[in-house]
């Protein structure tokens, strides 16, 4: 634990928000309530034709930028103004702000989150907070771990030069879906074995990124940084969070010591015929 890590106090877990988000649609598929290629206009009719779908949204292939167009606070708080209203206005211009045909290429896009959870929200009749307690937290019994509002008496923020904490991205407006929720760090690892590991709510979400044998997210805001994942064929799997430093030193910490359990993975099989351990 680093910074005063605390497991059961809440942090950020920015862009690891996309997993609920993705698991939430495919379970909501399943449900019958939607389907992963309904165009993004059967449920936010002011869209204009574009071809994008839900599963273009959760799979990043919609075209659209990876940030919502337009300044919508200042650099240290930069998604402060980006409401719901804003959201609306362009959805409007979808055809004006996409970059490319939907289905051309990957390309990851904050932004189709933003506009994958409004359309989740009209498709469900519920807020993005409370649907994604119901399809994914509830089922996982970690309702009360993962949150858009924790506890302001449980908040571990990134800290200034001085010691001093700094005030976290305003991120529970329409840019939840795409990276405002927050965790405690055992609720993270938690999140990972049930998604992951055991899969109790089914085969994981396209919204997880994939590399090989890995599936895994990461997320980064201001002051915090997230890298989960686990390899299919071996079940190894981590969480890793910290406070301070560059998110990209995160990724590479996870992914060291994923590979690392994975090679002792491999050598305890080929000793004994067993699965190894989790990490």
């Amino acid at each position: 634990m680093e910074h005063g890590h605390d497991l059961d106090r809440f942090v950020e877990i920015g862009s690891l928000t996309k997993v609920l988000t993705g698991t939430a649609l495919e379970r909501l598929a399943r449900a019958g309530v939607l389907e992963l290629d309904d165009p993004v206009r059967r449920w936010l009719p002011d869209a204009p034709e574009t071809g994008i779908s839900l599963r273009h949204l959760m799979e990043h292939t919609s075209g659209l930028p990876r940030l919502p167009p337009g300044r919508y606070g200042p650099g240290w708080d930069p998604y402060a103004g980006f409401t719901g209203e804003r959201l609306r206005d362009l959805v409007g211009r979808l055809d004006q702000i996409a970059e490319r045909p939907a289905g051309e290429r990957e390309e990851y896009s904050n932004l189709g989150y933003a506009l994958l959870g409004a359309a989740l929200e009209e498709a469900a009749g519920q807020p993005y907070a409370e649907l994604v307690s119901e399809q994914v937290l509830r089922p996982l019994g970690m309702a009360d771990d993962v949150t858009h509002a924790p506890p302001a008496d449980r908040l571990l923020r990134g800290r200034g030069r001085f010691g001093g904490e700094r005030s976290s991205w305003t991120m529970n407006g329409a840019i939840l879906p795409a990276g405002g929720m927050w965790a405690t760090p055992r609720a993270v690892a938690a999140l990972v074995m049930g998604l992951l590991v055991d899969r109790e709510l089914g085969e994981p979400a396209a919204s997880w990124q994939t590399a090989g044998e890995l599936r895994w997210h990461n997320g980064a805001t201001r002051d915090a940084s997230v890298f989960a994942g686990a390899f299919d064929d071996t079940g190894d799997w981590i969480a890793v969070h910290r406070l301070g430093g560059p998110p990209e030193a995160t990724d590479r910490i996870g992914v060291d010591l994923l590979t690392q359990a994975r090679a002792a993975s491999g050598q305890a099989r080929g000793q004994t015929g067993a699965e190894g351990p989790g990490s």
